[in-house]
């Protein structure tokens, strides 16, 4: 069965001024992953997955496609990485500030908003860096 991956054509050209205003060219593969991606709003996705979906839509685009379009998205600022460790990164297209639980059974990530957590006792910054970003992580489990 092909699930449509067509949104209306308003949310066509702000995904297609989305990549120019990144930099990138809208080629048909960045439009078609970035339908699904940026269809339903927010999410949290890892290139296995929006392959799967990509596969579920009728889309012939290969995984390495895949993680090299999630990288440029990233690298332009349309997604950030989370990074759980060195096998299992998420892409996440939420841009605003916020943090995650990662509930380990089901291996989901769950936004925090930043105003429900307090960051303190940084350490002193070396001498000509700056703070980009504090990550939180909370990592679940199940109590039983």
């Amino acid at each position: 069965m092909m699930v449509e991956t067509k949104p209306p054509a308003d949310k066509l050209r702000q995904l297609d001024e989305r990549l120019k205003r990144a930099g990138l060219r809208a080629t048909r593969q960045r439009l078609e992953l970035g339908r699904l991606l940026f269809r339903n709003g927010h999410r949290h996705v890892t290139a296995e997955q929006l392959y799967d979906e990509s596969l579920a839509a009728g889309m012939q685009v290969s995984l390495a496609t895949v993680y090299n379009t999630l990288n440029q998205f990233s690298d332009a600022g349309l997604l950030r990485q989370v990074v759980l460790n060195a096998s299992q990164t998420y892409y996440d297209t939420n841009m605003g500030n916020h943090y995650h639980f990662y509930l380990s059974r089901t291996q989901d990530l769950v936004d925090i908003d930043a105003s429900k957590v307090e960051v303190r006792g940084l350490p002193k910054i070396p001498a000509g860096q700056k703070i980009a970003s504090v990550d939180v992580m909370v990592r679940l489990e199940d109590d039983t």
